[in-house]
C-alpha cells in the first residue's frame, strides 16, 4: 500500500516494511558493485541486472553508485554515468537513450511537505519514529548530457538533446535541444547544427 502511494506521488511512510526491504536490497547490491574491480565486467553486469533491472543495452555506470531502490528507474540503451551517480528513485524516473552523466550527478525525486505539521518526525504508539514524504517523477529525453555536479529535482522533464552545464540545479522543465545552466537552471540558448565541431573544423 505504501509503495503504491509512493509511486503515485502521494504522502507515504518510507519506514514501511516492504519499502525498507527494497532499499536495503538496493544498498547491498550497490555496495557489492562499488567493491567490484572495474575489469570484472561480467560480475558488474550481473549485479546491475539485479540493482537496475530496467536498463537498456550498453548502459553502464562507473562506481561508486548509489540507488534508493534501483527498480523504479528505467534507462534506455547506451547510457552512462561517471563517478558518484546518485539516484533517489522513490517515484518513477525515465531516462532515454544515449544519456550521459558527469561525476557527482544526482536525480532526486523525493519531496517534503512545506508545512511542518506534515513534514516533522512522528512517534508511533510503539515509540518508533517515522515521517511522511512524497515524490515527483523525473523524465530525461534521449541524447542528453548532464555535466558534473548536476542535480535534477522531482517533477522535472528535460527534453531530448539537451546539455545541462556543470553545477546546475534543475528545478523546472527544460525544452528539447537546449543548452541550460545555473542554480536554478535556466535555458541559455538552443543547440543547433552550427554547434557541430566537425563543421567548425571544416571552416577553419
Amino acid at each position: 500500500m505504501e509503495k503504491e502511494k509512493m509511486l503515485a506521488g502521494q504522502l507515504y511512510d518510507p519506514a514501511d516494511e516492504e519499502l525498507s526491504a527494497l532499499r536495503l536490497k538496493a544498498r547491498k547490491l550497490a555496495r557489492r558493485y562499488n567493491n567490484t574491480d572495474e575489469d570484472n565486467v561480467e560480475e558488474l553486469n550481473a549485479i546491475l541486472a539485479e540493482l537496475v533491472p530496467n536498463r537498456g543495452e550498453g548502459t553502464f555506470f562507473q562506481a561508486p553508485v548509489h540507488f534508493d531502490y534501483g527498480c523504479f528507474i528505467t534507462f534506455g540503451k547506451m547510457c552512462g554515468a561517471n563517478f558518484n551517480f546518485m539516484v533517489l528513485d522513490c517515484c518513477p524516473i525515465t531516462i532515454g537513450d544515449n544519456v550521459i552523466f558527469g561525476p557527482n550527478c544526482t536525480l532526486a525525486a523525493p519531496m517534503h511537505p512545506l508545512c511542518p505539521q506534515e513534514r516533522n518526525v512522528r512517534v508511533r504508539e510503539n515509540r518508533e519514529f517515522y515521517n511522511l514524504e512524497y515524490a515527483k517523477p523525473i523524465k530525461i529525453g534521449s541524447d542528453c548530457w548532464l555535466a558534473s555536479n548536476v542535480t535534477v529535482c522531482g517533477g522535472v522533464t528535460i527534453g531530448e538533446g539537451c546539455v545541462i552545464g556543470a553545477g546546475s540545479v534543475v528545478t523546472r522543465d527544460i525544452p528539447a535541444h537546449s543548452l541550460a545552466a545555473g542554480n536554478p537552471c535556466r535555458v541559455i540558448r538552443q543547440i543547433t547544427e552550427s554547434d557541430l565541431m566537425e563543421s567548425l573544423e571544416a571552416d577553419t
